[in-house]
């Protein structure tokens, strides 16, 4: 059985971004249809158009840090948001979006399913 997939496109003009997220994480999984199940990969797929005209609320455009680790002692690393927002618009959305879906090897496939346009 094939499913239809439907290109569902949201302007992330004057949006924060974390909600933002959760409405893409949601149409990826498919939990806006009626007929969700877990099991089965029925989401839609999504273009986010304007991805460089989000909102940041409170101060987390100077203040959030994301970390990663070297896996060498004292190997952590910290890139401030502000830096990654500068160089890509869109990896800011794709790691707010990447930590709303479930962590298993459906992920990365549900990932390739969200494009970006200017």
């Amino acid at each position: 059985m094939t499913v239809k997939r439907n290109h569902i496109q949201i302007d992330a003009t004057e949006q924060a971004v974390g909600r933002l997220a959760t409405q893409i994480a949601k149409i990826l999984r498919g939990k806006n249809k009626a007929g969700f199940d877990p099991c089965c990969d029925e989401g839609d797929c999504v273009v986010v158009l304007n991805a460089d005209r989000v909102k940041f609320t409170g101060r987390k455009f100077v203040q959030k840090d994301y970390y990663h680790h070297t896996m060498h002692p004292g190997g952590i690393k910290r890139v401030p948001m502000k830096k990654i927002f500068e160089k890509d618009p869109t990896e800011v959305i794709k790691r707010a979006v990447n930590g709303m879906l479930p962590k298993n090897n459906r992920r990365v496939e549900l990932m390739k399913r969200l494009t970006f346009k200017k």
